[in-house]
């Protein structure tokens, strides 16, 4: 049995569904979750489109959802957003959500690649058909660009000595699963500090693997254009580097000109496209967190279309 518990779902409705026959998309779906609670509150001629790169979770929700004509559900990443509007004849949605967060099933689920936890494939692609798994980063990449990627995309101090030591390591033996990793992540971290760091590796190998800070810029740019006026879009992020995307694009289209201090007549032509409906971001109660404390580190931002 598949379980997976929505993130600040109550919250993040609210903010989002306001037009009950309107249009919608999630581009993350996941297994369901927020997609089945904005179904409930759409009326009979509202229309939900949703997508996953994730194969299992696009086939989950295509059986779940096979008897309300009001969803359809594509795999592939929310980037596409542009082409199914096109495909499914929408020329603007009244409200656009993704949850950035990996699932539950993801990473309980041994076989899908994503746990430090268990000795799993190291693999940490969301679509096991495209790109390159983990195992292949760590063989062949550089000592200087698996810092890189280590330190830009995990924040991660130690980036240097922890990619020296997966060069020497991978001359012993090549990588495979994930416990090589964790094994020489624990030579050189205290225990107090080893579940951080190894989030932290794990996530940069992670985001670089799915290229998720860039599609992420892409996707909020497409997005904000495809809203109807007083649309809203909700974006629940899991770390500073996606956190810190979010905020500045929602702040970014909720300025007017944004001309040099100064200049005595706009010349920029930049136009207002958003208002902030939080400035600070809405964070899971202590009682969600004791229920689900993966939701910890979640972070909603939302803003709606002028």
């Amino acid at each position: 049995m598949i379980r997976h518990v929505p993130v600040l779902l109550s919250e993040s409705l609210d903010f989002l569904v306001k037009n009950f026959n309107g249009i919608y998309f999630d581009g993350t779906v996941g297994f369901g979750g927020h997609s089945s609670e904005i179904l409930k509150r759409l009326h009979s001629k509202g229309k939900l489109v949703a997508t996953d790169k994730d194969f299992e979770a696009f086939s989950f929700c295509q059986t779940k959802f096979k008897d309300d004509k009001r969803f359809s559900v594509y795999n592939t990443s929310f980037t596409d957003i542009d082409t199914i509007a096109k495909i499914e004849f929408i020329e603007k949605f009244d409200g656009i959500f993704v949850d950035l967060g990996v699932s539950s099933y993801q990473l309980d689920n041994i076989e899908s690649g994503f746990s430090f936890r268990e000795d799993s494939p190291l693999d940490l692609r969301m679509n096991k058909n495209a790109g390159f798994p983990a195992s292949y980063i760590l063989n062949n990449y550089s000592q200087e660009h698996l810092a890189e990627i280590i330190w830009k995309y995990g924040e991660e101090k130690l980036s240097r000595k922890i990619a020296r030591l997966i060069i020497e390591e991978r001359v012993r033996q090549q990588f495979k699963s994930s416990i090589q990793l964790r094994k020489i992540i624990e030579s050189v971290v205290p225990h107090r500090f080893l579940s951080k760091t190894l989030s932290r590796v794990f996530q940069a190998l992670r985001i670089y693997i799915n290229n998720e800070l860039e599609e992420l810029k892409n996707f909020l740019d497409s997005a904000v254009s495809l809203l109807n006026i007083k649309g809203t879009l909700v974006v629940l992020t899991y770390h500073s580097l996606e956190d810190r995307i979010v905020k500045d694009k929602m702040k970014y289209e909720s300025l007017g000109c944004v001309c040099p201090r100064g200049t005595p007549v706009c010349i920029c032509r930049k136009v207002k496209r958003l208002n902030l409906l939080n400035t600070k971001p809405i964070i899971p109660t202590e009682n969600e967190i004791k229920e689900n404390r993966r939701s910890r580190s979640a972070k909603l931002r939302a803003a709606v279309r002028v």
